[in-house]
């Protein structure tokens, strides 16, 4: 079915819709080569279309351990081509199929670069994928001026667990509480390989319940959305402040700004790939990481007992910080990956060891 991606500027682009129908959403772009499927599935993509940059996608299929979560959250997929044949001896299934069984739109034989291009110029936005059944383009440009911007955007309740559970960990030295605002598999697979016990909390979890005895850490996830408009979060984690040791990766550092008095701003096109280039400002070594983000801390907003860690070389913007007298740092790339490298992953360790340390 013949389609357009209508943005909320006006702008248009041509190419079809496969499987019959449309949607709306932020649209984003990804460098990411590989791993669509852990991009579809990531809830910090909530509420986005993502455009990938590179042109062929699901050349592999669909792979059950891959998910990031029980489903996609990403609202459209946008790209050149669709392969139908899941190249994979593993596959369990192609990637057209999983996103229709899914109800998440896709389209197809579309200008990826030029859409890319003016994402990167314009700014990204709102925009929607407008099939000819419905209706005039005239239509289509009216519905897609209409759409909210994400800035403002307090979507953490959407992609929150509805209820506490445990990841148990027999042989662990510590248990930790986990504020999900839209946490993935694979952070929490870091974590319980790390040899932490890990019992997760939705994400309006009072502090009281977050800084109980028995923990000797406190965790806080990634996720969608605005940081700016959850100031709910915002005070449970400024109250968990000085009473446990707190680590954070985008969100959670996010909140970790806010909570320290600080601010956050939406950055022009975001930080989205499997390739960024990160500075740790304290060991001088770059780290390529893979990073989901459209907000970053204000370094300016932040008081002087807060330090900044780690920085984009790409735009200097704040990608790590740290409290001079308290156990708490943060990182707004993810060590995690999945998609990506692993350069960053020696920060879960770190995390083991502040506990040690504190609690020792």
């Amino acid at each position: 079915m013949r389609a357009h991606l209508i943005l909320k500027d006006g702008t248009l682009y041509r190419g079809r819709a496969p499987l019959g129908f449309g949607g709306c959403g932020e649209a984003v772009f990804t460098t990411a080569m590989a791993g669509y499927q852990e991009i579809l599935t990531d809830p910090s993509f909530a509420g986005q279309m993502v455009c990938m940059t590179f042109p062929e996608q699901g050349i592999y299929g669909i792979h059950a351990d891959l998910n990031e979560a029980t489903k996609p959250w990403a609202t459209a997929l946008l790209c050149r081509r669709l392969s139908k044949t899941a190249d994979h001896i593993l596959a369990e299934g192609d990637l057209g199929s999983w996103l229709r069984r899914h109800r998440v739109p896709v389209m197809t034989e579309l200008d990826t670069r030029a859409l890319t291009q003016h994402l990167r110029d314009a700014g990204v936005q709102p925009g929607l994928i407008w099939t000819e059944a419905d209706g005039t383009v005239e239509a289509g440009l009216a519905k897609a001026a209409a759409l909210a911007e994400m800035s403002g955007q307090a979507m953490a309740s959407e992609v929150s667990c509805r209820e506490h559970h445990e990841i148990a960990n027999p042989d662990a030295k510590f248990r930790v509480a986990v504020l999900d605002g839209g946490i993935k598999a694979s952070i929490l697979k870091q974590l319980h390989s790390a040899g932490l016990h890990l019992e997760v909390f939705p994400w309006n979890t009072p502090a009281t319940e977050l800084t109980a005895a028995r923990f000797g850490g406190l965790f806080l996830s990634n996720g969608p959305g605005d940081p700016a408009a959850l100031a709910g979060m915002q005070r449970e984690v400024a109250t968990c402040i000085g009473q446990l040791p707190i680590f954070g990766i985008c969100l959670g550092h996010q909140l970790l700004g806010h909570a320290f008095g600080g601010r956050t701003f939406k950055l022009k096109f975001g930080h989205r790939g499997a390739n960024q280039p990160v500075l740790d400002l304290e060991s001088g070594r770059v780290e390529i990481t893979a990073q989901n983000h459209g907000f970053a801390v204000d370094e300016g907003s932040l008081p002087p007992e807060i330090v900044v860690t780690h920085r984009h070389l790409s735009d200097d913007t704040v990608e790590g910080l740290r409290h001079t007298q308290l156990p708490i740092f943060s990182l707004q790339h993810h060590p995690e990956a999945s998609p990506g490298p692993h350069d960053s992953r020696h920060a879960f360790s770190k995390f083991v060891r502040m506990m040690e340390s504190h609690h020792a």
